[in-house]
């Protein structure tokens, strides 16, 4: 394989954080759907010498799926951006047809060891459908870790 091919070190993150229009709102310890896709389009036909064929061909859309984040739970909810950007959405609602309305741009922002960034996934129009709390036990010593989805309009990695 040639040397020009591993320039750098692989992208290892080891810290992870959430920004709501440029400002941090939380670390997090794992992120998932980070997925950027195109929708593809398949048509079947039947060539000439009579043989079934499959094309696949770009369907013209992005598809975006949510963001699923995890964070240790905040010991205060009530002084938590993200609780209170949830509890926001939940009491007033999102207005229809105004596309600003509780709706928020921001990013997962990956740093490495060295704290200089390394990777940046920018979304828009986002806004938390879904905070869970783990299982809480008497018998674990283990930190109580919030799951939060964030449905989103758009990702794209920018670095």
């Amino acid at each position: 394989m040639p040397n020009d091919l591993i320039a750098g070190d692989p992208l290892i993150a080891q810290n992870f954080f959430l920004e709501i229009d440029g400002s941090v709102v939380s670390i997090l310890s794992s992120v998932s759907g980070l997925d950027i896709e195109m929708e593809v389009a398949t048509t079947q036909q039947v060539g000439k010498d009579g043989k079934s064929q499959t094309i696949k061909t770009l369907a013209g859309r992005n598809k975006t799926g949510d963001l699923s984040l995890t964070r240790l739970a905040v010991a205060d909810a009530t002084s938590d951006a993200l609780w209170k950007w949830f509890h926001d959405i939940r009491s007033k609602g999102i207005l229809q047809g105004d596309r600003t309305n509780n709706r928020k741009n921001g990013s997962v922002v990956l740093y490495d060891s060295t704290h200089a960034e390394i990777a940046r996934f920018n979304f828009t129009n986002g806004w938390p459908s879904k905070i869970s709390t783990d299982q809480l036990s008497v018998d674990s010593n283990d930190p109580v870790k919030e799951n939060i989805t964030l449905v989103i309009e758009t990702l794209e990695r920018v670095k």
